[in-house]
């Protein structure tokens, strides 16, 4: 067995997004965020296919997804505080990757597992950037499921979705805890 990593399961136990509407400057320089990636490059991946990929987003990125999202809801015919809500999610963004989920064929790995390992990098990125002492938050939205959004705004390719957007910058407010899952009413025991 590996040995015990007790600081490391402390920081699980007591881990907390931040809001990403809390962010603000400065965020991880590239040194600083390179070693985040890294971590979250370390995620299970069943068959070693790599199934996900990163676009970091800073400074004039942010402000054109901004406006990306914007045309994205007038054309949706989305409502203007679920626009403006949207759009400020990256306008006031310091820095945001975008964990991109990439399907590989394969005839061992099914699709559902490559979802679930780009997923799981989206929560390894975003424990890395916490546990680095940064403020983050994974989001999505509605416009990360709309496809011209996708490939205008981010230039996917049709085999390409997103799995989410991780903010990351510095920590505006601390938030509050808030009510964790109860155990004994999610958790089966079978011995037999």
């Amino acid at each position: 067995m590996p040995p015990a990593n007790q600081a490391a399961l402390d920081f699980l136990l007591s881990r907390r997004s931040r809001p990403a509407k809390t962010l603000r400057a400065p965020a991880p320089d590239r040194a600083a965020l390179l070693p985040i990636l890294t971590a979250a490059a370390r995620t299970p991946d069943h068959g070693k296919l790599e199934p996900w990929r990163f676009i970091v987003l800073e400074g004039a990125a942010l402000t054109r997804l901004a406006s990306a999202v914007e045309t994205t809801g007038a054309r949706l015919g989305k409502p203007d505080e679920d626009i403006t809500k949207a759009a400020s999610a990256f306008a006031d963004s310091p820095l945001c990757v975008a964990v991109v989920e990439v399907q590989k064929d394969s005839p061992k790995i099914p699709p559902i597992e490559q979802t679930y390992s780009a997923g799981a990098a989206c929560l390894a990125l975003l424990n890395a950037a916490l546990a680095a002492g940064w403020g983050a938050n994974w989001l999505s939205g509605w416009a990360s499921h709309d496809r011209g959004f996708l490939t205008d705004a981010l230039g996917l390719q049709p085999h390409e979705s997103l799995a989410g957007f991780i903010h990351i910058g510095t920590e505006g407010a601390v938030p509050p805890e808030r009510p964790r899952p109860d155990l004994d009413a999610i958790t089966e025991w079978v011995s037999e």
